[in-house]
């Protein structure tokens, strides 16, 4: 017989209470403004906006008529008590949205961060404002870096003429004699500045550059755990366990033994939920991490996959497929980004 919870979690799961949504901006081929569209390739938001930008904690950032502001998945304006603000721009990833609950934003000549309540959480005080990530974010104020907790509670950062944004709790950071290290989320120095240049952590490493140039990856203690042989690398992927990197001219893999892999394929680019896209014949595809073709080279055009998805082109016609190379979403649009997790 039956339990009443096994009985009820049946339910609900033949209901669809645990179904996801997911939303990505979509434009029209006949139309220069843009929408969003859902999983079904439904418009849910009508393509009105020429400059929109996914959603991230509920919300999307839109730039209409010179002035930034949000909406939630129905479309619907959030309510700020800071009007006539401005965002960070990202160089190749657009307008900045919410992370941990915060976006930054600029008033005047001065930043502080909103909650998704458009409340003002944190002052406008900073000359410079990041994302939080893990609780934590790195400020500006009158000529000193500060790391700042989502109270508002400041740690200042000794020793530093910059830092970026905050990754698995470490922060790059570089020194007045132009090396650079990691902070931690109290602002003190967790690896010693050493390094040409540094990325962030993903997945416990990071890659890292000596001062003659070469590239290894590092683990949290600043110790190799790939030995510097590589003239670039990029982050680790988590899911496929494998970085984009150069010994030469050319882009290959690497895994976390320093062992290389080389793939088939006139171009690579970085492992997303365990896809690369490639291409061969001038058509795009997508590979495993053991280098095989898993999504035959047959389209026009393509994005990495996020969350399941992945943008596909056809002719000059933009949808989406699955991981089984499947069209979810026929190709019909003129342009279209990343599918994002909504709930």
């Amino acid at each position: 017989m039956k339990s009443a919870f096994t009985i009820i979690l049946s339910l609900v799961l033949s209901t669809g209470a645990f179904s996801q949504t997911y939303l990505t901006q979509a434009r029209p081929s006949d139309k220069k403004e843009w929408g969003y569209i859902n999983q079904k390739g439904e418009f849910s938001i009508e393509a009105k906006y020429r400059s929109c930008y996914q959603f991230s904690d509920g919300y999307a950032p839109i730039y209409e008529d010179k002035k930034f502001f949000f909406i939630n998945p129905k479309g619907e304006k959030l309510s700020t008590e800071i009007e006539n603000f401005k965002l960070f721009n990202v160089f190749g990833i657009g307008m900045q949205g919410f992370s941990d609950g915060l976006v930054p934003i600029k008033s005047g000549d001065k930043w502080g961060y909103i909650n998704t309540d458009g409340k003002l959480a944190i002052e406008l005080k900073y000359e410079k404002a990041s994302k939080f990530d893990g609780g934590f974010a790195v400020v500006h104020k009158n000529g000193e870096l500060f790391v700042v907790n989502k109270t508002g509670e400041e740690f200042v950062i000794a020793g530093a003429i910059d830092c970026k944004n905050f990754s698995e709790g470490l922060a790059p950071y570089r020194a007045a004699d132009k090396k650079f290290g990691f902070v931690g989320t109290d602002g003190k120095t967790v690896i010693t500045a050493q390094f040409f240049g540094v990325g962030y952590f993903i997945d416990g490493v990071a890659w890292a550059k000596t001062m003659d140039k070469k590239v290894g990856f590092i683990n949290k203690k600043g110790e190799w755990v790939i030995e510097p042989k590589f003239l670039v690398a990029k982050n680790f992927d988590p899911t496929s366990g494998l970085a984009m990197v150069k010994e030469t001219e050319k882009w290959v893999y690497t895994n976390r033994s320093g062992e290389v892999l080389a793939v088939d394929s006139e171009k690579i680019s970085d492992f997303s939920n365990g896809l690369a896209k490639g291409v061969k014949g001038g058509k795009t595809g997508y590979f495993n991490k053991d280098g095989k073709w898993v999504i035959e080279a047959k389209f026009d055009g393509g994005r990495d996959f996020k969350n399941g998805f992945a943008a596909a082109k056809k002719g000059d016609k933009w949808g989406f497929i699955n991981k089984n190379g499947e069209w979810v979403i026929e190709p019909s649009f003129g342009a279209v980004k990343d599918m994002e997790l909504i709930k």
